[in-house]
């Protein structure tokens, strides 16, 4: 309450504008812009071979996510969010993502968050998902997330709405429970799902009302796309990508800077090898 909360802190040095833009764009849904594009597979894929070649399973989402973390790290004003008209920084980097334990109908998906301080290395982020991934699909036990879906879904269905309405609206005084949030996939820095695991193209998901997600990532399957080099158009296999980002943190060219550092890690992931020294401050607080 009054600006408090676990998971980020009252951002108080705001330009007139972004100050009363949160309380013009109400909703995520009032504020959400899209971008699309696509990225070479030729450096992701040697640097995947290379590194699996030495035992370290890799694939796109784990470069990707990987080279989110470094950017919210070092450009900070990507992980802000919004809650009730007022911005927050966040003081850790969470990711969402969803898993399917099997590639068959009637499995049941289930969402892992994991926090990052945005100082690893892409191998160290490599091998907290790896882990995770194999946790989640080893364990017979339902993770903290689920529970917490169980646990709502055991209360009547006349009182559901009630229930929900009454966490957003805690949410909203920043008197949400600690473990309702902590388990929360919707209260993340960034949100990925994966769709050429399912062999469809990427999506323009929206970033969720409930929680705090600014920013939701999509990857699709590859495709081979002509491209103009040295006088002729040549076959390169690209990665479709979709985002859906909150505008209400920052503006637009700060997100094109984002984008083009984004397109630089990922034509290039050895740069995301070296950690860190520290994470860039947000100079609003």
């Amino acid at each position: 309450m009054f600006g408090k909360r676990p998971d980020g802190r009252l951002l108080k040095k705001l330009d007139p504008f972004d100050r009363i833009i949160p309380y013009i764009m109400k909703e995520r849904s009032d504020s959400m812009v899209m971008y699309e594009d696509s990225f070479e597979c030729t450096a992701m894929d040697e640097y995947i071979r290379t590194w699996r070649a030495q035992g370290l399973p890799l694939s796109y989402m784990h470069i990707l996510i990987a080279a989110t973390v470094r950017i919210l790290a070092i450009r900070p004003k990507l992980n802000r969010f919004v809650m009730n008209g007022k911005l927050y920084a966040r003081e850790k980097i969470w990711v969402s993502f969803a898993i399917h334990r099997k590639l068959v109908d009637g499995d049941v998906e289930t969402t892992l968050k994991l926090c990052f301080e945005g100082t690893e290395t892409i191998q160290e982020i490599a091998k907290a998902i790896n882990d995770a991934i194999e946790k989640e699909r080893l364990q017979t036990e339902t993770n903290e997330t689920d529970k917490v879906a169980h646990l709502l879904m055991k209360t009547p269905s006349f009182l559901i709405k009630l229930v929900i309405n009454f966490l957003m609206w805690t949410d909203k005084i920043n008197m949400l429970p600690r473990f309702v949030m902590e388990a929360s996939p919707f209260h993340t820095s960034f949100f990925l799902t994966n769709l050429k695991s399912l062999g469809i193209n990427h999506i323009f998901h929206h970033v969720y009302n409930f929680g705090t997600t600014g920013l939701f990532l999509a990857m699709g399957k590859e495709k081979t796309i002509p491209v103009y080099r040295s006088g002729a158009f040549v076959p390169v296999k690209s990665l479709g990508f979709g985002l859906v980002a909150d505008e209400r943190c920052c503006d637009g060219l700060y997100f094109a800077k984002a984008l083009r550092l984004f397109r630089k890690f990922l034509n290039d992931p050895s740069q995301l090898e070296t950690p860190l020294a520290a994470r860039v401050p947000d100079d609003n607080l």
